[in-house]
């Protein structure tokens, strides 16, 4: 957590290991991630901001502990240029293994097949 914290002051950004992924065949991205400290890790703001959303559609889902989708909507607004940010799925860490239910409910509201 205090790495998280310095890297959110510093407005870090980490360096990813290997290749990223091409996004040419995707229409709908899931950009899934802890919000620690009310934001997304720095290293998604650096994978964000390496590649290209222009004309597809983002929905965050996080973890957390109360933060809800903390400003992960508003974050990649910003580093997903040209992208629409669509409805997302908050989670709390205490309620991922009992979630199924609600990610499925979740899933078919957007669009995407449950299962």
């Amino acid at each position: 957590m205090k790495r998280n914290v310095r890297e959110q002051d510093t407005d870090a950004r980490p360096a990813i290991e290997g290749r990223l992924p091409f996004l040419d065949g995707y229409d709908t991205i899931l950009l899934a991630s802890p919000v620690w400290n009310v934001r997304a890790p720095m290293i998604m703001t650096t994978f964000t901001e390496s590649l290209d959303f222009r004309g597809k559609t983002v929905h965050p889902v996080t973890t957390h502990a109360m933060s809800g989708l903390g400003t992960t909507e508003r974050d990649y607004a910003v580093s997903c240029p040209g992208a629409t940010i669509a409805e997302g799925l908050a989670v709390r860490g205490e309620e991922v293994k009992d979630a199924g239910t609600e990610v499925e409910a979740w899933l078919r509201r957007i669009g995407l097949p449950a299962r």
